[in-house]
């Protein structure tokens, strides 16, 4: 469990009993030291409440009904991102702090309000993003400062899954699924561990399965000020890859387990250097302790540990900006036209 101990403890809530929850949140939550589980809901009430006694809280039928309880101070939200937009903002204007799975919104200007409204009530908003929490990269960043790259040129990321089972809210265009708000934010994000500045979509492409009406498939390509650039993938019908590499004027870094290594794992950091290979093993670390910690310290006041809001702001942007560029190939005239509509929509 994580090191730091809260001085009291944060009441939380579950909106939905998503698989992610269930697996990985709700365990680490209802075993935190600084956390009382009080309430997990689902429109199931048969469902919520045997979610509910299997991890030794309330289960709750209705979302709102659990964003009406006194005894909540914040919410865990792991439902599909087409729904993030709107109950994360019924929890901010019901008083709650909010941790929201990825991506916080489906859209820019979404991300935005939701930004702006947990400003103005002195909320702590988070986007879940857990490998950002992994001490992997931290590592990563220790080696590139004793310039075992030399000079950044290239970043490379890629984050790719099989086929999904077809009744996954990932095939549905109406909850916000597709491949770039599942699994190509996550190269699109850990790029901007390294590359912090302004970045530029210079191209994109998305392929979208006619079955379904989502983007299955995606690569794009980004530029900084400096002409370094970083290329992603990512997709659905794939064999599995989490990874990103580092490319520099003296050598090259590759993270083989990025995204989602399991918490045994040590991971391995493989640096290339003219003629000369090492692998560096790491410290095993569970990055889902470390998120929800890093959250859980926020909510209660803990100002180091809450998550910049910028950081939110450039990924939401960034999202837009492929969509907005990318060429759109299969599926229907009228499905490629709602993906770059969605890219197109600032306001």
């Amino acid at each position: 469990m994580p090191q730091h101990r809260p001085q009291r403890t944060l009441r939380m809530g579950v909106i939905g009993c998503a698989d992610i929850a269930i697996r990985r949140i709700l365990p680490v939550l209802a075993a935190h030291d600084g956390v009382e589980l009080v309430a997990v809901a689902s429109r199931d009430r048969t469902r919520a409440e045997q979610v509910g006694a299997a991890f030794g809280c309330c289960g709750v039928a209705g979302y709102a009904t659990l964003l009406q309880r006194d005894d909540v101070d914040a919410v865990y939200i792991p439902l599909p991102p087409g729904m993030h937009h709107e109950w994360a903002l019924r929890a901010l204007t019901a008083g709650k702090h909010v941790l929201v799975e990825k991506p916080l919104s489906e859209r820019y200007a979404h991300t935005v309000e939701l930004l702006s409204t947990a400003k103005q009530l002195g909320l702590v908003l988070a986007e879940n993003f857990m490998f950002l929490h992994h001490s992997q990269h931290r590592a990563v960043r220790a080696l590139i400062e004793q310039d075992v790259l030399g000079e950044l040129r290239v970043f490379s990321g890629s984050f790719a899954v099989p086929p999904l089972a077809p009744s996954s809210f990932r095939y549905q265009s109406h909850l916000g699924g597709g491949a770039l708000l599942d699994v190509g934010v996550y190269p699109l994000r850990a790029a901007q561990l390294y590359l912090p500045g302004e970045l530029d979509v210079l191209g994109a492409c998305l392929r979208v399965d006619e079955r379904t009406g989502v983007d299955v498939a995606g690569s794009a390509l980004l530029c900084d000020a400096q002409g370094r650039t970083a290329q992603l993938d990512f997709g659905f019908e794939h064999s599995y890859r989490s990874t990103y590499s580092l490319w520099g004027s003296r050598g090259r870094l590759s993270v083989r387990r990025a995204f989602t290594p399991p918490e045994q794992l040590r991971p391995v950091v493989r640096i290339e250097q003219q003629d000369v290979v090492t692998e560096r093993s790491l410290p095993e670390d569970n990055q889902v302790v470390n998120a929800l910690d890093a959250f859980v310290r926020a909510a209660l006041g803990d100002v180091g540990a809450a998550p910049a809001p910028e950081a939110m702001l450039r990924q939401a942007a960034l999202v837009d900006a492929v969509r907005r560029v990318a060429k759109v190939v299969g599926g229907t005239a009228e499905q490629r036209a709602v993906l770059a509509g969605l890219g197109a929509a600032r306001v």
